[in-house]
């Protein structure tokens, strides 16, 4: 009977609390910078060739539980990764060892889904505001390719990335009242991964100390309604 009324109050206060909440829900397009970065030693010469050019797309959220305070989150399909270039020594066929330079363009597809928190000012002139984002995503692996390839040597390139991702977010930006319940924006954020997101060059070396992982700065468009 106790468990009972604690159920019946807990439901009580998230109805109230989502009644005097307000949802704001849009769409947001990112072109996105993406790197990647690296924790290994010296010898193996990990350095990143190029920075490419990526799209994130998606829904987004902003839940709003106080006048200027909104948790935002959303699902967001963005492309991650760049071309990469390494050391690694290779035994051939008469005993002798090569040092070989090798190069790989690596192109990872996630399903993003934000979970941060957006500080709102007052308006700053007529219709315009400026808010700051702070928070993280949990990003699940969709789709990869290495050299423009889906398949080396008889294997699935995308089983040689890890499935799941975690990126810190850090970004700011400002809307722009449209209308009534129109609003459009425009951000800049950074991504920081956090997770290794490959164990291959791991394995190909052996050495379980290397790790890759994902950087990017997007710029973020979009109207919420």
């Amino acid at each position: 009977m106790f468990m009972k009324k604690i159920a019946l109050l807990m439901l009580f206060l998230c109805a109230g609390f989502t009644s005097m909440a307000q949802i704001e829900i849009g769409l947001q397009v990112s072109p996105t910078i993406s790197g990647n970065r690296f924790v290994a030693e010296d010898r193996y010469h990990f350095e990143k060739e190029s920075n490419n050019l990526r799209l994130g797309v998606g829904v987004i959220a902003d839940y709003f539980f106080a006048q200027n305070y909104a948790f935002s989150t959303g699902l967001i399909y963005r492309g991650k990764g760049a071309e990469i270039s390494y050391n690694y020594t290779r035994e051939n066929a008469d005993g002798s060892v090569e040092q070989i330079k090798d190069k790989d363009d690596l192109t990872i597809q996630y399903i993003e889904l934000p979970l941060t928190l957006k500080l709102f000012t007052n308006e700053v002139a007529p219709g315009t505001i400026v808010y700051f984002q702070v928070g993280g995503s949990l990003n699940t692996k969709v789709a990869a390719q290495v050299d423009d390839k889906k398949v080396i040597n008889s294997e699935k390139v995308i089983k040689r990335f890890n499935i799941f991702e975690a990126d810190v977010l850090l970004g700011g930006g400002a809307e722009f009242q449209m209308g009534q319940s129109t609003k459009l924006f425009a951000g800049l954020t950074y991504h920081r991964g956090l997770t290794d997101i490959d164990d291959f060059y791991e394995e190909r070396l052996n050495d379980k100390n290397i790790s890759l992982k994902n950087n990017g700065v997007s710029l973020d468009f979009g109207v919420k309604f």
